[in-house]
């Protein structure tokens, strides 16, 4: 008899408390919608990039700290180039020596300029001596023997002025493109020599220093990371089903968990037009539209792209609809509903039900 009394109280109280416990529920709301985009992103500083050698070889001095202000051309880091060092003062000492040998008064150069010169006086004499013994010729004097002669030794003495005045052009012209040609490999070992010391990209700040002197380092390795002083922008990573939906100049709502409790505005200012195939996402940058006044490279956020807002629209809140697209009455009963646009929080009722509709979050018991 007394277990029964404890059992008749217990369910009393159960019964009770159900009947006194109230269901939650609300009214259809008239207010604002917006529908949006979902993204994930990363704040970087504008025109960050991870700094990078073109050479192989040892850190002889890093001359930048982080935290520091840099300018675009400041040296970064020194590499031991000793072969190019050797390779350039190389390539200058055959560039000056091929200028050298192109000057008019060069040896080699004054030496043709004498034989072409005595060649042309040869062929001048023998012209001059085979026209006039033709002209003797002409008026019967002279023998024909001495005619064929003196013809000979003119075509002789052309051909040898032609072949002394040819091999000096080309000496000349030989000289010209060894010149030429020193001048561009100077050139090339000077760039050679200049990849031994990695400089800035831009103005901005050291915002990692990643390597040390006396490390070795391949092209393969990040030295540092610089960037942008006071400038940031966001790289969202957009998912490849709603990369169609976004646009430059959109509205992007952007929360982080740097600045708790705060949604900053931001605007689309960059769609990279290749998908990403292994997160299958595209990147896609947007700029503040007011920067936070405290903000650091690599933080975290996320963001909600707007691309399409109704103003006095009737919305409910997104927990209350099931199944997409039922809505429970104060009787438990489904409601089917027209649903417009949706965002994180709330949803557009198109039709179905009014302003003076309860609903309730779960089924009448």
């Amino acid at each position: 008899m007394k277990y029964r009394n404890l059992l008749f109280i217990a369910l009393s109280v159960v019964i009770l408390s159900a009947c006194s416990k109230k269901r939650e529920h609300i009214r259809p709301e008239i207010g604002d919608i917006t529908e949006s985009v979902y993204a994930s992103a990363r704040v970087k500083a504008d025109g960050q990039y991870t700094v990078q050698s073109v050479v192989s070889g040892v850190i002889l001095k890093a001359t930048k700290k982080t935290g520091q202000i840099v300018h675009q051309g400041d040296t970064l880091f020194i590499i031991r180039g000793d072969q190019a060092v050797l390779s350039s003062e190389n390539a200058l000492e055959l560039l000056q020596l091929s200028r050298e040998n192109s000057k008019k008064e060069s040896d080699k150069l004054t030496e043709l300029r004498l034989q072409t010169e005595q060649a042309r006086e040869k062929y001048d004499l023998d012209s001059a001596l085979y026209y006039r013994q033709k002209n003797l010729w002409n008026q019967q004097i002279g023998s024909k023997v001495e005619l064929e002669q003196r013809e000979l030794a003119f075509q002789l003495s052309k051909k040898n002025y032609l072949a002394a005045r040819n091999r000096f052009n080309q000496a000349k012209s030989q000289l010209e493109n060894e010149t030429r040609r020193a001048e561009i490999g100077y050139e090339i070992s000077k760039v050679n020599k200049e990849d031994f010391i990695v400089k800035s990209r831009l103005d901005g700040v050291v915002y990692d220093m990643i390597s040390k002197e006396n490390e070795l380092i391949t092209p393969q390795n990040p030295l540092a990371v610089i960037g942008a002083a006071d400038v940031f922008v966001l790289e969202m990573q957009v998912d490849e089903y709603d990369i169609s939906k976004v646009k430059i100049g959109q509205l992007v709502y952007v929360s982080m968990d740097s600045h708790p409790g705060k949604v900053f505005e931001a605007q689309v200012s960059a769609i990279d037009p290749i998908m990403n195939e292994r997160t299958r996402t595209f990147l896609v940058e947007a700029v503040f539209s007011k920067q936070p006044e405290l903000i650091f490279p690599n933080l975290t956020a996320e963001c909600n792209v707007v691309i399409t807002e109704k103003k006095q629209s009737l919305t409910i809140p997104r927990k209350y609809l099931f199944e997409d697209k039922f809505v429970y009455n104060e009787a438990g009963e489904k409601i089917e509903v027209g649903v417009g646009l949706m965002d994180y929080e709330k949803v557009e009722i198109t039709s179905g039900i009014d302003q003076s509709t309860e609903l309730y979050l779960e089924p009448k018991p």
